[in-house]
């Protein structure tokens, strides 16, 4: 057991931030964003050195993101006084982050095809391409993002069993059941704030 904690606690410490970013992501709490930053910087070694080299790209997209959201619900807060509000997605936004999820996706496919040795390079490119809009909405309080999540972090469970991530696994459990409370916590906000 030690010897398994000693060669895994970059990613067990990566789990641990993780789930309190998930956490405070379901409270709608600013501080979110730190620990997705955090957690975000231990996991591009974690996917590295399992050869996710989509999920390692995208750990610095969340190191970025983590940025813009803080200071977009920072923002939020500082120009009303009340809280970045839970939106919904409207069709032309809909489409559009379409449009950018199904360009993500082939992009990080061909790559990782053509250039890499990844074992799973259609879903690793399909858990990133999904991960990068749900984030994106995620920033901007958009409800809909707790779906994106549910089946980004479903597929991930598999790819991660598939490479003996176990702590990861465990992670990514969590995070499916977790963006179902998420989306119902976030979807009786709104009607709250709706009404």
């Amino acid at each position: 057991m030690l010897l398994y904690l000693s060669q895994h606690y970059i990613e067990i410490i990566g789990t641990l931030l993780s789930l309190v970013y998930l956490y405070l992501s379901i409270k709608q709490n600013v501080n979110l964003w730190i620990f997705g930053f955090l957690g975000s910087a231990l996991y591009v070694v974690v996917f590295f050195q399992a050869k996710f080299y989509a999920d390692m790209s995208l750990q610095f997209y969340y190191i970025g993101v983590s940025v813009y959201g803080w200071f977009s619900w920072r923002k939020g807060k500082l120009e009303t006084g009340e809280e970045l509000p839970v939106t919904r997605i409207g069709w032309h936004q809909a489409i559009m982050l379409t449009v950018l999820t199904v360009v993500v996706f082939f992009v990080y496919y061909y790559i990782l095809v053509n250039y890499t040795d990844s074992p799973v390079p259609f879903g690793d490119s399909l858990t990133t391409a999904l991960s990068i809009t749900a984030t994106l909405m995620l920033a901007k309080k958009m409800l809909e993002h707790w779906l994106l999540w549910i089946v980004a972090d479903a597929v991930s469970v598999g790819l991660y069993i598939y490479r003996g991530l176990y702590p990861t696994t465990a992670l990514f459990v969590v995070y499916t059941i977790m963006a179902v409370v998420g989306w119902i916590s976030w979807r009786k906000s709104l009607q709250k704030s709706n009404s």
